[in-house]
């Protein structure tokens, strides 16, 4: 429990006042390096420094840090003004000036995060001149022989390669939004296209049924009544079992569990009787495990749904022959009927390009198209894994 908490803590997301609180440390940080590089040198020689002298250097330069993200450039500005004055005074001496430029480098940093390249460029290159030109000026001591082409290098480049993290830090946090807009507009582009598949897989089913069985009605409404009322019996039972799909559906897009549960192998008998109500005589066999998992279940439910919707639509009256079988981690499918279709009758569709696009996520194979013999036969095969 005590690993995890720390993990935790490292792992997530800094919050606004995570980040004050880092730059209000960093700031008190600075500001007592920079005094305690003032107070461990003299004024002149024999001369100490007040002590509120070596504390206001550090507070000038070290503190301006604490709002850094807040005015960038103005903190910049700053530090970089009282640098020069204190260095050039002689308060912090050049050997000891690597406390003013490590604020300095934490505000160039900053600018090269959060301002765009036109504002940081001419900050870095006005921040660089002014560094050289402060530290070629600033006078000898007696520690020291002046500030030599090392140091000044040592400077240019700490400078340098602030700015070039910040602007690294700025680069990758717009990708990493990029990308996250990218996975969301195809995570919805996913959705509806998973979405647009169940809605014409439920309503083409079952509106190609009603629409047979009404033509029907219609032709027989006078010469054989009872007919008729058996034609409408099967468009009022097909609507309502359309309309409680229809609310299955939704109902799982608002993640309401109080609907019934996705159908699967075991509903392929209803489709059978749907299909036998619009002139289709289906024979169905489903052999093998039936407990599938529940996406692999739905997708040979559609599949086999579409396939019969296609006869019912385009070949009845007919028969037709279902085959389901279930191995250790694969589903063959396979529907054939012996119906005449016309002429304007097509292969493709929505409805085939529904089960290719089902098949593919399994990265399965679909096949469909005319028999020799005649009819049409769709083959299909799902491979899956299963968790245990």
């Amino acid at each position: 429990m005590t690993a995890i908490v720390p993990r935790r803590l490292l792992s997530r997301r800094l919050r606004t006042t995570d980040l004050i609180a880092v730059d209000v440390l960093l700031a008190l940080s600075l500001c007592a390096l920079c005094a305690y590089a003032a107070a461990e040198v003299p004024l002149t020689a024999g001369v100490q420094e007040p002590v509120w002298i070596s504390v206001s250097a550090g507070v000038l330069i070290g503190g301006p840090v604490a709002v850094r993200r807040i005015w960038p450039l103005t903190v910049l500005g700053v530090v970089f003004v009282s640098s020069a004055v204190v260095l050039l005074s002689g308060v912090i001496p050049d050997y000891a000036a690597v406390s003013p430029i490590l604020a300095l480098a934490c505000a160039l940093y900053t600018v090269g995060a959060v301002r765009p390249r036109r504002r940081s460029v001419p900050a870095l290159i006005a921040c660089l001149a002014g560094t050289l030109v402060l530290l070629m000026g600033i006078p000898d001591t007696e520690a020291g022989s002046g500030t030599s082409a090392t140091t000044i290098a040592f400077v240019v480049m700490l400078t340098g390669v602030s700015w070039l993290l910040g602007r690294a830090a700025r680069e990758r946090r717009t990708y990493a939004a990029q990308s996250a807009e990218q996975l969301t507009h195809r995570a919805v582009s996913d959705e509806r296209l998973r979405i647009a598949r169940e809605m014409h897989d439920i309503v083409s089913h079952s509106m190609s049924l009603i629409a047979v069985k009404a033509a029907v009605g219609n032709h027989v409404a006078e010469t054989s009544p009872a007919e008729a009322r058996e034609a409408l019996r099967v468009i009022e039972t097909t609507s309502r079992g359309a309309l409680a799909e229809l609310r299955r559906t939704l109902g799982v897009l608002r993640d309401d569990t109080s609907y019934a549960p996705t159908p699967g192998l075991r509903d392929l008998a209803t489709l059978a009787d749907q299909a036998a109500a619009g002139g289709v005589d289906v024979e169905m066999t489903v052999t093998g495990d039936d407990d599938l998992p529940a996406g692999v279940g739905l997708s040979v439910f559609r599949i086999v749904q579409e396939a019969l919707t296609n006869v019912v639509r385009h070949a009845a009256p007919a028969r037709c022959r279902v085959s389901v079988t279930v191995e250790s981690g694969e589903v063959r499918i396979e529907v054939t009927d012996d119906g005449q279709r016309g002429s304007r009758a097509r292969s493709g569709g929505h409805g085939l390009i529904g089960m290719r696009e089902r098949v593919g996520m399994y990265r399965g194979e679909l096949s469909a198209g005319r028999c020799p013999e005649g009819g049409f036969r769709v083959s299909g095969r799902l491979p899956y894994t299963t968790v245990r």
